[in-house]
C-alpha cells in the first residue's frame, strides 16, 4: 500500500472521528470523501482489516464505555449520543461486544477499549519493497516499548479487556526475561509476540495490519519452534466461536494450525484455547 492511499484513509479515519455522534455509513463518508461506495469500502478494509460499518460501530462503543465510567450521563443519553435510536438497541449492541450490560459496566468503573482511533504515523519502507522481505526477528528492548504500544493500540481489536499500564508492567519483565519478541521495519514495530518458555503459551501476538499479508506470524511461529520452545506444546488463546466481537482472530489462528481445545474464561472474557498440533510444528522446521 503506497503512501497516497494510507493519506486517504487517515483523511477518512479523521472525517470519521470529528463526526462520530452524527449518523455515518458508508454512503455519506463516501460522498463527503468524493469517492466510490465500493473504492472506499475495499480501501478501507484493506488497510485496517475492518469494514468501514465495524470500525465505526467499535469506535463509538469505545467512547460509550468512556461516557459510562468517567461521566454521570444517563445511559439513554450516551445511547443517543452513540448513534442509537433507543436505550435498548444501544443496550443489545454493547453487550455482545463487552459481554456486560452498560449498566454493569458503569458500576465496574474500569474502561478498556474496544477500538481506539487508527493512527497510521511512521515510515514504512519494506511495505513498498518489490523484494521478498528477509523478516529479522529479535528480542525486544526497552527502547522498544514505545513504538511496541503505538503497535498494540492498533491491534487492539484482537484483546478484549486490555488495560495499557497492566500490560506494560508485564511487558517490561517480558523483556528482562527475554520473552517478548519484535520484527520493525525501521522504527516502526510491525510484528510482536509474548510468549512463556515455562508453559509455552503465546500470550500476545500482533501484526501490522498494513503488513497481515506478509506472513509475519509463521515468521514469529518458526522462531519460537525451532529456536526457543523447540519440543514444548504451543497455545495461544482467542475469542470463542461466534463472538461478535471477533474481527477474524480466531480464523487467522486456525489458518495458522492451531486446533481447538478447551474453553475458558479470562479476565472475565470468555475465550477458547488453541494448541498448534505436532505435526504442525514439525512442518514449521
Amino acid at each position: 500500500m503506497h503512501y497516497t492511499k494510507i493519506e486517504k484513509i487517515v483523511s477518512v479515519i479523521d472525517y470519521i472521528e470529528s463526526h462520530l455522534s452524527e449518523k455515518l455509513d458508508l454512503e455519506i463518508i463516501s460522498g463527503a470523501m468524493h469517492y466510490s461506495k465500493y473504492h472506499l469500502h475495499r480501501m478501507f478494509t484493506a488497510a485496517v482489516g475492518l469494514t468501514l460499518h465495524d470500525y465505526i460501530q467499535r469506535r463509538r462503543l469505545t467512547e460509550a464505555a468512556k461516557l459510562l465510567v468517567f461521566s454521570e450521563q444517563p445511559i439513554l443519553d450516551i445511547a443517543l449520543k452513540s448513534g442509537y435510536e433507543s436505550q435498548q438497541a444501544f443496550s443489545n449492541i454493547f453487550t455482545a461486544m463487552y459481554k456486560t450490560s452498560p449498566g454493569k459496566y458503569r458500576e465496574n468503573e474500569k474502561f478498556y477499549p474496544l477500538q481506539l482511533k487508527f493512527d497510521f504515523g511512521g515510515n514504512y519502507p519494506m511495505l513498498n519493497s518489490k523484494e521478498a522481505s528477509n523478516w529479522n526477528v529479535t528480542f525486544a528492548a526497552e527502547d522498544d516499548i514505545p513504538c511496541w504500544m503505538e503497535l498494540v493500540r492498533l491491534v487492539i481489536d484482537g484483546f478484549p479487556h486490555l488495560h495499557e499500564d497492566e500490560y506494560e508492567a508485564i511487558l517490561r519483565q517480558k523483556i528482562r526475561t527475554k520473552q517478548a519478541l519484535i520484527l520493525k521495519d525501521g522504527n516502526c514495530a510491525v510484528g510482536i509476540m509474548l510468549f512463556s518458555y515455562q508453559t509455552g503459551a503465546i500470550d500476545f501476538m500482533g501484526v501490522h495490519p498494513l503488513y497481515r499479508k506478509k506472513g509475519i506470524p509463521k515468521a514469529f511461529l518458526e522462531k519460537v519452534m525451532t529456536e526457543l520452545l523447540n519440543g514444548k506444546e504451543i497455545s495461544i488463546t482467542t475469542f470463542r466461536e461466534g463472538d461478535r466481537a471477533d474481527t477474524g482472530h480466531r480464523r487467522e489462528i486456525q489458518d495458522l494450525g492451531f486446533a481447538e481445545a478447551e474453553l475458558l474464561i479470562e479476565f472475565g472474557y470468555p475465550t477458547q484455547r488453541f494448541i498448534l498440533s505436532r505435526e504442525e510444528q514439525d512442518h514449521g522446521k
